[in-house]
């Protein structure tokens, strides 16, 4: 697990540690490996959210387009350490508080999920209003558990959010319209 690493190529289009508006801001990067998920070591550049299994990186925030683009790793367990709970109130509440109401959010790395209640979900799609929540290329096994507890109420996944393979090869503002013309078309 310690050779996953957070995608890279975007850092010269933002970093979180030196956006004042992030929940990440101030922070410095070690190359010492500390946290784990399971006993295993992680890499040092994923952000601690303060929950044992789930850990992220914020990619991309633009406050004027008002998105932020945020990658996940690790498990998601609502069951045992309410990771939604952590997520929302350590990042999405953060980011909300200046304008951010559109989330893409990336699973390629996480392992598992485990859900539970829905209230975090609830408040998180009640607080963006007129934004939306999309969840792109998370595993399949991931999405059915999604469905099972009806976490697909909230975010959009699945279908042709699935297929944006070469989202690491397009800027950030690119990616973001490529996401946001397919949510658009699911709700309009």
């Amino acid at each position: 697990m310690h050779e996953i690493e957070p995608f890279y190529n975007w850092q010269r289009y933002y970093l979180a540690e030196d956006d004042e508006q992030s929940p990440f801001y101030g922070r410095s990067y070690g190359i010492e490996y500390e946290d784990t998920i399971y006993g295993y070591y992680i890499d040092p550049n994923w952000d601690s959210i303060e929950s044992e299994t789930l850990y992220c990186k914020l990619l991309m925030a633009d406050y004027d387009l008002r998105y932020a683009v945020i990658e996940l790793f690790g498990e998601w367990n609502d069951t045992l350490h309410n990771d939604i709970m952590f997520l929302k109130r350590n990042v999405i509440d953060h980011l909300n508080k200046h304008g951010i109401n559109q989330y893409i959010l990336i699973g390629e790395n996480l392992f598992q999920f485990h859900g539970g209640e829905e209230d975090y979900y609830e408040e998180w799609y009640e607080d963006i209003e007129d934004g939306w929540i999309a969840a792109v290329n998370f595993p399949n096994f991931i999405l059915e558990e999604f469905r099972r507890y009806h976490v697909d109420s909230y975010i959009n996944f699945g279908g042709t959010l699935q297929m944006i393979d070469n989202w690491r090869t397009m800027k950030p503002h690119v990616f973001y319209e490529v996401v946001k013309g397919l949510i658009i078309r699911r709700l309009g």
